[in-house]
């Protein structure tokens, strides 16, 4: 069955840097586009980003453009989160999902929290 397991979340100070991952399996990991959202406490979820299958185009949420890299490694079925220049507003529970067969799945996600 198809299966998304998000890690790396964690506490970190304003300004810094966090890589989340998310393994997959159960599906065939690189012919999907995948999606990392988030949903901070109090507000819907939002989506974050998405990359293409082979990685070649990506699209980001205004609120992380410059600060946050997406990238995936189709030989380890795996995607990543790079966040840098952390602020406290990108406290949140850090999802990733993906689509097969019109199902959408999501992991059950790794919680970032940006505080001093």
């Amino acid at each position: 069955q198809v299966q998304l397991v998000e890690s790396g979340g964690g506490l970190v100070q304003p300004g810094g840097s966090l890589r989340l991952s998310c393994a997959a399996s159960g599906f065939t990991f690189s012919s999907n586009i995948m999606r990392w959202h988030r949903q901070a406490p109090g507000k819907e979820r939002e989506l974050v980003v998405i990359v293409i299958d082979t990685g070649g185009f990506t699209n980001y949420a205004d609120s992380v453009k410059g600060r946050f890299t997406i990238s995936r490694d189709n030989a380890k079925n795996t995607v990543y989160l790079q966040m840098n220049n952390l602020k406290p507003e990108d406290t949140a529970v850090y999802y990733c999902s993906t689509d097969v067969r019109g199902v959408r799945y999501w992991g059950k996600g790794t919680l970032v929290t940006v505080s001093s």
